[in-house]
């Protein structure tokens, strides 16, 4: 990234940094605007954001007649690519709509997917330190953000599926009696979920490799990913395992309108880490080790789509140094550079990222307002 700019977002009314494709640190007093400056970058990638806030709450409240936008100039192998998003102002005058538009090199495009056709974002915050022992609902976010980075379509073919179902839902709820309707909504289920079950499980497995083959200061992770959906997208060529999703679907009606919701599909996948040298789940080791095991996923990420894709994703790290002694922070801070990644890390001290002076921008964040106070010794 070269360029980012914000307006009416959050604690920022308007801002515009220059950076140089390497490192930056966000550095500043709690509350300051560090996380809600990563939360805007995080809306360069498909869904809510990090926080996953309704588009409403970002909105800068001293500019409530305004609407927010985050824009950022890319670099990718086709060149410079400037994106942007925002909430749309105007769908019916409606200035509290939920609907985010999304326009790149100037031009509106209809699907989320085409953010992450130009580029991934991967994130890691405070709030994910409980990724392993929480529901299985964030570490499938978790996951999805990641295959995002492989399979672009990945996002449309989740919103497609997540729509059947609770069009589904919806007519369970409500009692209908005709059959015609929920075959279709099932049969778009079982299409849409076998295309997302076997883009996790392609990617679990590359992950695998990619896991295997490193050398890093933090641990190895092993990887499954559990599901019926899952399953089946493993045992069987994609139209049989479409026919069989639609047949377990449609068997689970009753069951369905008696829970409220579906009990078969992708959308009850869990993806399963272990702790490979302890042979360990990591939601019974530490949080020490948790936290080692959530980095090493990032890196492994961003090491296999550097390979695959010739370009790492965008990284935010929220207060990641605070969690990590000097030798761990070193060797975080080698391996971003190694992978050619840009990382975007905030913290309280800018003492704790001594390690990246002279290769990094530093920028101090005070109640919205950026500064840059050093740039990386190669800056253009």
């Amino acid at each position: 990234m070269r360029r980012l700019s914000v307006s009416a977002f959050r604690s920022y009314a308007s801002a515009q940094v220059d950076v140089a494709p390497r490192a930056v640190v966000l550095s500043g007093a709690n509350g300051a605007g560090k996380t809600n400056l990563l939360e805007a970058l995080s809306f360069l990638a498909p869904g809510r954001g990090l926080r996953r806030a309704p588009m409403t709450s970002v909105q800068n409240q001293t500019a409530p007649d305004s609407t927010w936008a985050v824009s950022a100039t890319l670099d990718t192998e086709d060149g410079q690519r400037k994106v942007g998003t925002g909430r749309d102002p105007d769908r019916n005058g409606d200035l509290a709509s939920e609907r985010r538009i999304i326009r790149i090199d100037g031009v509106p495009v209809k699907s989320q997917g085409d953010l992450a056709a130009i580029g991934a974002v991967s994130w890691l915050t405070p709030d994910m330190d409980g990724l392993f022992t929480g529901p299985a609902s964030e570490r499938r976010r978790f996951l999805d953000r990641m295959v995002y980075g492989f399979f672009p379509s990945h996002a449309a073919q989740l919103s497609a599926y997540d729509k059947a179902m609770r069009d589904r839902s919806r007519l369970l709820r409500d009692g209908t009696t005709d059959s015609a309707w929920l075959d279709a909504l099932e049969a778009a289920m079982a299409e849409k979920g076998i295309a997302v079950a076997a883009a996790r499980a392609e990617f679990v497995g590359r992950m695998a490799t990619a896991c295997a083959d490193r050398v890093s200061a933090f641990p190895m992770p092993a990887l499954a990913l559990t599901g019926d959906a899952e399953a089946l997208a493993a045992e069987a060529p994609a139209l049989i395992a479409e026919q069989a999703l639609r047949e377990k679907i449609g068997a689970s009606r009753r069951l369905d309108a008696e829970a409220g919701r579906a009990l078969v599909g992708p959308h009850r996948a869990d993806l399963d880490v272990t702790y490979a040298a302890k042979e360990m789940p990591a939601a019974l080791c530490s949080t020490g080790e948790q936290k080692a095991l959530l980095i090493s996923l990032i890196l492994a990420a961003a090491r296999l789509q550097r390979i695959e894709r010739k370009a790492a994703p965008l990284l935010l790290l929220d207060e990641i140094g605070a969690h990590l002694d000097a030798d761990r922070r070193a060797s975080l801070f080698d391996e971003i550079e190694g992978l050619g990644a840009q990382a975007w890390i905030t913290g309280t001290d800018a003492g704790l990222f001594d390690a990246l002076q002279h290769r990094a921008t530093f920028i101090a964040v005070d109640d919205g307002r950026l500064t840059i106070t050093h740039l990386p010794d190669d800056a253009a």
